[in-house]
């Protein structure tokens, strides 16, 4: 395992990967937030703001320890389990209103879901803002949680969409997203660490 700081004094640490294959494990130890998206595309497990919480670095040793532990020895039976099962049947399209046409919107061409004055909403990657007939719950049974995520109450987010994350008050996150929403996009506090994670699935 590496503990890597990005601001070295010849370059960025990201250099390293595009020279060399870096194959173990990275937590990112750094006083900036604005590389978080970047670090979790290369193999990076954590992503520590300086100065360090001692709390945060244990739960990062913690992380490390139980990902060495799950792929150092695979369980036979358990593979063979997985192998036996099929993928879950998530939705690869959705049918949407415009004006007065039905339209078919695929998955990959959202954005993010929002919802407001209870209605929900599908952003396209276009910018089209669209009405759409399920709640954020309903959606986060129905999409691949590879994919997509719910940081909040108010919104469902897709990997691709999010292109910066910043530290907010009350431990949430702020998100750059595209496009960009007219809405402050938060990841609440209590999913701050789940979104860390499926940033660096």
């Amino acid at each position: 395992m590496v503990f890597m700081d990005i601001h070295l004094e010849d370059d960025l640490a990201f250099r390293i990967f595009e020279r060399t294959r870096l194959q173990a494990p990275v937590i990112f130890t750094t006083a900036f937030d604005e590389y978080m998206i970047q670090a979790f595309k290369v193999n990076s497990i954590d992503y520590l703001l300086k100065p360090i919480n001692y709390d945060e670095l244990v739960q990062a040793l913690e992380k490390y320890k139980s990902l060495k532990k799950q792929f150092a020895q695979p369980n036979l039976d358990v593979l063979m389990q997985l192998i036996g099962q099929k993928e879950p049947p998530y939705k690869s399209r959705f049918m949407v209103t415009v004006g007065t046409k039905i339209r078919s919107i695929e998955t990959g061409e959202i954005a993010y879901f929002y919802s407001e004055e209870k209605m929900t909403f599908l952003v396209t990657k276009e910018g089209q803002h669209l009405p759409i007939d399920f709640s954020l719950d309903k959606l986060t049974s129905l999409l691949d949680p590879t994919d997509f995520f719910r940081i909040s109450r108010q919104f469902l987010v897709s990997f691709q969409s999010v292109q910066a994350a910043h530290v907010y008050f009350k431990g949430k996150l702020k998100l750059d997203v595209l496009p960009k929403s007219k809405l402050e996009v938060l990841v609440s506090s209590d999913r701050v660490t789940d979104f860390k994670e499926w940033l660096g699935r």
